[in-house]
């Protein structure tokens, strides 16, 4: 049928052009063109992916930055056609498929999810809170609640630090935590949160109550007393969040509380 065969050729281009060292191109198509091509979609990927993650390609270096792109051109199935989403596939790419291989660095995968988050928060539309919802004012008395425009992070390296300068071959003692937020329309910026407060915000994150029972859920966790000094701790905390717009905090009776 014709159309099979239409599909067979350009399925047979597309293999060619990812991998034209395993797959020979379809007859009849001129190498000029052919070679054409290859660099057009190689070259499309590369300049995507370097204004993506421009530390990860700084650090890499230029020796290994182009053979690595060209290795997710070749092995990767994208879930998306779309090429402004595939930073989130070359992400998925280096955590869930990518062995390990010399000149790698082992941190690549965490510092090109933290690069694609800070890209993510700058490109979200702004998000409108429902008129329905009551709000609060106090972050204890009230429900806090994580804003759509923040993001609570977790990693073993400290990818906010990494640079030039700094390339470290193993994990930190402790994993890093950070909060990422939008500070304006063009500015993303980076929190870096103890693991107290890290849990904190983590359970604000996943439950609903009042921001005085989160302190006290959280001290309990690490076994700490109720002591004032650590309360106070998790107000500031909160209070400081509240006022950058990282918390949206809600009246009790406006979301279902935990128990």
């Amino acid at each position: 049928m014709p159309d099979l065969d239409f599909q067979q050729v350009q399925q047979a281009l597309a293999d060619h052009l990812r991998d034209p060292e395993r797959f020979p191109p379809p007859a009849d198509i001129e190498p000029r063109r052919l070679a054409i091509y290859r660099r057009l979609f190689y070259n499309n990927v590369l300049n995507l992916l370097s204004a993506g993650f421009p530390v990860l390609k700084s650090v890499v270096g230029p020796e290994q930055w182009g053979p690595l792109v060209r290795d997710f051109y070749r092995d990767h199935d994208s879930h998306t056609p779309y090429f402004p989403q595939f930073g989130e596939e070359f992400v998925r790419y280096l955590a869930e498929e990518r062995r390990p291989r010399e000149g790698d660095r082992p941190f690549m995968a965490e510092l090109a999810h933290f690069e694609r988050v800070e890209r993510t928060l700058l490109n979200a539309p702004n998000a409108r809170p429902s008129a329905r919802t009551k709000r609060a004012s106090d972050p204890l008395s009230g429900v806090p609640l994580l804003a759509p425009e923040a993001r609570l992070l977790a990693y073993e390296f400290p990818v906010h630090r990494i640079g030039e300068n700094f390339k470290p071959d193993q994990p930190g003692e402790d994993p890093t935590y950070l909060l990422a937020y939008r500070a304006g329309p063009k500015r993303v910026r980076f929190a870096e949160l103890n693991a107290l407060g890290a849990r904190l915000l983590w359970r604000v994150q996943e439950e609903r109550c009042t921001g005085d029972e989160q302190i006290r859920r959280t001290l309990d966790d690490f076994g700490l007393d109720q002591e004032e000094t650590l309360y106070r701790q998790g107000e500031r905390l909160l209070r400081r969040f509240r006022k950058l717009g990282v918390l949206v905090v809600s009246a009790p009776d406006a979301v279902t509380v935990a128990h």
